[in-house]
């Protein structure tokens, strides 16, 4: 069992920046591709960024490169989201995934694994 806990959201202007940070139980956490989604309410959740096992591969949504970074410390059992010049439409509820076999993917369904989420809201 895997449990992911994310922290880091809140309120900021538009053109601002935020880190979120995900925390990882379990001693394996450097075999796990790790991805960021996000969800507005009523849509479906959407691939935000992935990042493989060493952190050497790392994809992006088309809506966010440029602006928003992925990284991770396997030391600490961390995956970080570092975003900036956030946009109002990057408002949404923000989770990270756990994938335990295979690389990063931008398909939800390949994940095993989900933490609670954590509101980022971006005003104008």
């Amino acid at each position: 069992q895997v449990q992911l806990v994310e922290s880091g959201g809140g309120l900021v202007q538009a053109g601002g920046s935020l880190r979120l940070s995900c925390a990882a139980s379990g001693r394996t956490f450097s075999s796990y591709a790790m991805g960021w989604f996000r969800q507005v309410p009523e849509k479906e959740r959407e691939f935000v960024a992935g990042i493989g096992w060493t952190g050497a591969i790392k994809y992006y949504a088309d809506s966010v490169k440029g602006r928003f970074t992925i990284s991770r410390d396997n030391a600490k059992n961390t995956v970080y989201l570092q975003m900036n010049s956030l946009k109002p439409e990057d408002t949404a509820v923000y989770s990270c995934a756990a994938r335990t076999s295979g690389s990063w993917s931008a398909n939800r369904n390949d994940y095993d694994y989900w933490g609670q989420g954590t509101q980022v809201t971006v005003s104008s």
